[in-house]
Order: C-alpha cells, then structure tokens, then sequence
C-alpha cells in the first residue's frame, strides 16, 4: 500500500468516525448530583452507542431543572417524583410529563446529631424539613409516622403545620430550604433530609436515619416535556433508566439507601 493510499484510507476512516458521531443526537438533561447525576453518568457509553450524546447538567436546587425544561433551555430533567411534579405544575403553570417509569426510590429519613432515639427528643425540640410544599408533606407525614407528631388526615399527601393534630412535645417545626439541611443538623434537635442531599453529606438513610419511610409514593422518573417526551432521545434514555444496568448499578452503588422502582 503506498504512503498516498494509505493517507487516504486514514483520512477516509477519520470522515466515517465524524459522519457517525454528527449523527449523534444530544441531549441536555438537568439532574441533582446525587444518585441522579451518577447514574446518567453511568449510562452514558450505553447511550453513545444508541446514538445520543447525553449531557448532564447538575443542579442543587428543585426549581430551576423545571423551568428551565419549561423554557426549551434543556431537553429533560431527572430528580423528582410525580407529587412534586404535579403540584409544581399547579402551582406554576407548567405542563412538564413524566418520560419515563418509576426509577429509583430514595427513602426519607429524620436524622439527628443530638438523640440516638425519639423518646429523648425534648420537649420544645427544634425540627427541620423541607420548604417546599410536597417534601414538607412528606416531612410531616414522616413525623406521624415516627410518632414525633399526629396529623388529622393521614391519606393527605400534602399536610402542613397547620394539619397536626397533636404536638405532644411541642417540637417548634422550622420549615428551610431542602438543600440546606445537611449544613444546619447540628443547629436543631431532629432533620428530616431528602435522601439525595443526605447522601452528598454522607449519611445513609438506611444506617443513619433515626426512622426511615416504611412505604413511599415518592419514586423518582424522567420529566419533559409534551412536545419532546416521545422523541427518539428521549424514549432511549427512559428505557436506559429502567434497564438491568440501571438497577445493578443503583443495588451496587448505594446499598439500600437508594431502591430500584423497577
């Protein structure tokens, strides 16, 4: 083979690998960074080979990966369960859908740098939750179910302070941003953490909570839009999220402290 044929075949095997990659489809998914980002990372590879290029944009709050979905500035987002998404969509006026099936489940947990049992929480105690409208429900109902409080209707997913019944302990409920909690445990007597946020602060629902979700409504999906929810991207990320890879790298990386919904 002679040096011009073979500058040829180099340059003509280099114009196939662009040719393919052009064909590639990206696709911009906001996602927080604990497990969601993580396991997006992990698919990845498995994507490139299905033709899209997955590009992950991490977030530490829970409005922003909404809107900016809404606003046409990213394709997809993944870090919310269905009764955040849908009382974010009542209360704001967006229409986002959920892409995919249940993933993952990320158990919620109250934790606590001051007690090792509820019984010697103090009368008067200071408790952190969520602001947010559906995680301080959970929160609270979290609570009920600890027997911290008792709440007048248990079936009600979105309970306030003003839904306790009782407050033996006369706990003084202080309502924060969720991204927050971690970094004020040791300012109160008791936390209750979403389980993505403990994990970047290195607590284990599973082995550091005081009391754990015994059953939860709160597993975490893909969300669109209407208009890109059954592109073609889309459907192979959502798939990818449900696959046996997916789920031997949730039960592999996290241990029990994030469960498979699938």
């Amino acid at each position: 083979m002679t040096r011009l044929t073979k500058l040829a075949l180099a340059f003509s095997l280099a114009g196939f690998a662009f040719a393919a990659q052009a064909q590639n489809v990206k696709l911009t998914v906001a996602a927080s960074p604990v497990p969601h980002a993580e396991l997006l990372e992990a698919l990845k590879p498995t994507l490139a080979k299905q033709g899209v290029d997955l590009d992950v944009k991490v977030f530490n709050d829970y409005v922003l990966p909404n809107t900016q979905v809404q606003e046409k500035q990213l394709d997809a987002n993944f870090f919310q369960h269905i009764p955040y998404l849908d009382k974010f969509n009542k209360d704001r006026g967006t229409n986002l859908v959920a892409a995919s099936k249940p993933v993952h489940i990320e158990p919620f947990a109250a934790y606590s740098l001051k007690v090792k049992r509820v019984a010697e929480l103090k009368d008067g105690a200071t408790v952190a939750i969520p602001n947010d409208p559906t995680n301080a429900g959970r929160a609270l109902l979290l609570l009920d179910q600890g027997g911290v409080i008792k709440l007048k209707d248990r079936s009600n997913i979105y309970p306030t302070t003003r839904d306790i019944a009782a407050n033996p302990k006369h706990l003084k409920i202080k309502e924060l941003e969720a991204a927050t909690l971690p970094r004020v445990l040791n300012q109160v007597d008791l936390a209750l953490i979403n389980a993505n946020y403990a994990l970047e602060a290195k607590l284990n629902p599973k082995k550091d909570g005081l009391f754990t979700e015994t059953a939860s409504p709160y597993a975490n999906l893909l969300v669109a839009r209407p208009d890109n929810k059954d592109s073609a991207a889309v459907k192979k990320l959502a798939a990818a999220l449900n696959s046996p890879e997916a789920k031997r790298f949730i039960e592999s990386k996290y241990q029990g402290a994030v469960v498979p919904a699938f």
